[in-house]
């Protein structure tokens, strides 16, 4: 029987307090990760360039768990908050407790690759058996106990659902923070603990996460009293998981397919130089401190969006579309400046030779021009989540990546060298921002407007 519960905040506060409220404790813990991201790399790349090219080239298998982990979480934030929105407290729970599921089943699977899989990876993207032995030892640690990893974003997501992101923030930070922490102590030795070099990276990053999963759990069991997690109640719903992956698989491809460019930018990359990938693997773990705050700024808007469209609230979820675009386009003009203004010092960050910083500068000024565009294109992309229309970010992503930058990336590569690379991504861009434009006033327009 469901229970009678009080009408959600997201329907009644004020959009902006609100928006701001839900999505500044995830900007801050998203930072935070941000900086461990920067932190972590910064660490390796004293171990030796080759380690921290081999780090870099990791970074697709990665981003293909966070891609199924955050993709899934979509399903469920947007399951859930419809269905908190609805009334229909019975299935918000059952989307929690199959979430959690499909999280351990996931896992499982990519621990299967860590164990088969990583040596087959690292051969075919590189001949140099450094930078291979590096790859191998790091990607088989975080893969093989990437449960944490899984787990901790998915009870993230079941408290952003209810509106408790203050709670996300602390399961995250304390994660990134006991990273942080750790990487100096586990790669060079310090404090008795033996010199681990780019394993201690792994470890370090694994046990991060398995301190935020068990944050996430007990936050969940003792605070989030709108859902219901655990015991009896811990089955997994077909019905419920194919609505959740009905959201959720457009966003697990979508992500996927950054996976799938950085892949094969990487070749293309390595057929100028290992030098030339580990600018590209430092230039992604910067913009992440760009893009971390606006992904956080989705976290608390997609809620609020689907929290109203169950309620059919048409005013809530424009002024939500409308804050959030400022918002992120101003996180972005940030972003812009820094690598305009100081792209030099940044990358001296990581320890970078007179190789890299002259391939890395120019690299730097020229893909930063995309920040330009970025922002609203991401927001678009949520806003076709949250309305429960995944296919539309797909084919954005789609087109942006595999159809843009990847055959661009090629042929400048090809016919006029490394340094014509970079301008792939502001091209990409261009063309994101137009079909974004078209399909978010297309969605408006089918499925708000009715309202």
């Amino acid at each position: 029987m469901s229970e009678v519960r009080q009408e959600n905040k997201m329907g009644t506060r004020p959009i902006g307090p609100l928006l701001f409220s839900m999505a500044a404790p995830m900007v801050l813990s998203m930072l935070v990760q941000a900086l461990y991201n920067i932190v972590d790399s910064i660490f390796v790349a004293r171990v030796g360039e080759d380690a921290l090219t081999a780090v870099s080239l990791s970074f697709p298998i990665q981003n293909l768990m966070i891609a199924f982990a955050t993709g899934t979480g979509v399903g469920i934030n947007a399951l859930l908050s419809r269905s908190l929105g609805e009334k229909n407290f019975d299935q918000a729970d059952r989307a929690a407790n199959t979430g959690i599921l499909l999280a351990v089943i996931t896992f499982a699977a990519f621990a299967l690759f860590g164990l088969f899989g990583t040596e087959i990876f690292f051969g075919f993207l590189t001949r140099d058996a450094q930078i291979a032995l590096y790859g191998t030892q790091y990607l088989r640690v975080v893969t093989i106990f990437s449960f944490g990893l899984f787990l901790e974003i998915t009870f993230e997501r079941l408290l952003q659902s209810t509106g408790l992101s203050l709670f996300s923030m602390f399961t995250q930070g304390t994660g990134a923070i006991t990273n942080i922490i750790l990487d100096p102590i586990l790669i060079f030795g310090l404090f008795g603990f033996p010199k681990m070099g780019v394993t201690g990276a792994a470890v370090a990053t694994v046990i991060g996460q398995i301190a935020g999963m068990t944050l996430g759990i007990i936050f969940n069991l003792r605070v989030n009293k709108e859902l219901h997690i655990g015991g009896k109640r811990l089955k997994l719903h077909g019905p419920t998981a194919a609505a959740i992956y009905q959201v959720g698989v457009p966003s697990i491809i979508m992500a996927s397919i950054g996976s799938v460019m950085n892949f094969f930018l990487n070749k293309i990359l390595l057929g100028f130089s290992s030098t030339a990938a580990a600018v590209f693997g430092v230039y992604f773990k910067l913009q992440s401190f760009v893009f971390m705050p606006v992904f956080g700024l989705n976290n608390g808007m997609v809620p609020i969006i689907a929290y109203n469209y169950g309620a059919r609230n048409k005013e809530r979820i424009y002024k939500t579309i409308r804050i959030s675009m400022i918002a992120a386009v101003c996180i972005m003009l940030l972003g812009l400046a820094a690598f305009q203004l100081i792209p030099g010092p940044l990358l001296r960050l990581f320890d970078a030779s007179e190789n890299m910083m002259e391939i890395g500068i120019p690299a730097f000024r020229t893909i930063s021009l995309s920040f330009i565009f970025a922002g609203i294109c991401v927001i678009a992309g949520s806003v076709f989540q949250a309305l429960g229309n995944g296919f539309y970010s797909l084919l954005n992503s789609i087109i942006r990546q595999l159809v843009v930058i990847v055959p661009v990336s090629w042929l400048l590569a090809h016919f006029f060298g490394l340094h014509a690379v970079w301008w792939a991504f502001p091209i990409a861009e261009i063309t994101s921002i137009t079909l974004s434009s078209l399909l978010l006033r297309k969605i408006l327009r089918e499925k708000v407007d009715v309202l």
